[in-house]
């Protein structure tokens, strides 16, 4: 038998072997959802992550015919519920709403992440909630360019506080501080709840929270807003200036997704990304993702990608120059 027949029948055979294991994972796509599909929060209960689980489960349940089962797993700053979708069977039976910023930022600040994003997780962003920048109706300045003015006349004297350490909103202040210079302090609360009284009374000079948590406050007049935290104004504040109009790549808002193991079959990946990005934008959840806030965003599962990669640079950097410690 000649090099070249022998490569001919070798390439035939390899195609024949291939036709069943091709046909199987289209099978397995056409067939799911066949049995109930779990979503998990990786958080407690109450909160942005268990609303949007709730909304798909109402949308997707209709979509799929099938039971959509929420379930919690709360712990590590989602890092653990994240970790059991990472691990759990490639057959799309198991998603998980994630946290994009706590994936982006973990990284950089531990060394025992039981799971890599890029290598384990294939994901869609799915809504976005930008941050504000808000100080004391006692600050001694209305806007960022004020802000900037006085604490570099103060270094080190301005106080910031945020919902904890190691979220985003603690690396936006951490960026400002090297954009400016100003070394803010950062005062890191168990949650916000305890923040807005502080800065209320001028304890705390300044807070990053989400914007639609704060604007209530903003608009009795409890908090000034200075800017939001992200490239663009938000849609529902449109008269509060972006810190990106100032600040060239200032981008710190709070995406929100849905994910599952990245060794599930790319049909079945491209089905969920297909049916969540269609639930997301129906008629019945784009009104109520608006009440909370939420911007729908949607993507695909390389735009996914490559904002995973952008953040994990983007907080190494911060979490490198800034010297950030979460103890």
């Amino acid at each position: 038998m000649n090099h070249h027949r022998r490569q001919l029948l070798q390439a035939a055979g390899g195609a024949l072997l291939g036709a069943p294991l091709l046909a199987r994972a289209q099978g397995a796509a056409a067939n799911w959802p066949a049995k109930p599909v779990r979503i998990i929060v990786p958080n407690v209960p109450g909160g942005a992550l268990d609303i949007l689980a709730r909304l798909l489960e109402s949308e997707l349940g209709k979509t799929w015919k099938q039971p959509i089962i929420v379930e919690f797993k709360p712990g590590a700053g989602t890092i653990s519920g994240t970790d059991y979708v990472a691990k759990s069977a490639p057959d799309g039976y198991t998603l998980g709403i994630l946290a994009i910023g706590v994936l982006g930022i973990q990284p950089a600040l531990r060394k025992d992440m039981p799971f890599d994003t890029l290598r384990d997780l294939s994901g869609t962003m799915l809504v976005v909630g930008n941050i504000l920048l808000s100080a004391s109706p006692k600050a001694p300045f209305n806007d960022l360019a004020g802000l900037v003015a006085y604490g570099k006349a103060n270094k080190g004297k301005l106080s910031y506080a945020t919902a904890g350490a190691g979220s985003s909103m603690h690396l936006a202040g951490e960026k400002l501080n090297l954009l400016t210079g100003i070394e803010m302090v950062h005062i890191p609360y168990k949650g916000a709840g305890g923040a807005y009284g502080d800065v209320f009374d001028g304890r705390v000079d300044l807070l990053l929270d989400p914007l639609f948590s704060s604007m209530p406050h903003v608009k009795s007049g409890r908090l000034k807003p200075i800017a939001v935290a992200g490239l663009t104004r938000d849609p529902s504040a449109p008269q509060i200036p972006a810190a990106g109009e100032t600040f060239p790549d200032f981008d710190f808002a709070s995406n929100l997704g849905i994910g599952l193991p990245r060794a599930t079959p790319p049909e079945i990946i491209a089905k969920v990304n297909a049916d969540v990005n269609k639930a997301i934008r129906s008629e019945a959840l784009a009104p109520r993702l608006k009440e909370m806030g939420l911007t729908v965003t949607g993507s695909t599962p390389e735009q996914f990608d490559a904002h995973m990669r952008k953040s994990l640079k983007q907080f190494a950097d911060i979490v490198r120059e800034a010297k950030v410690k979460t103890e």
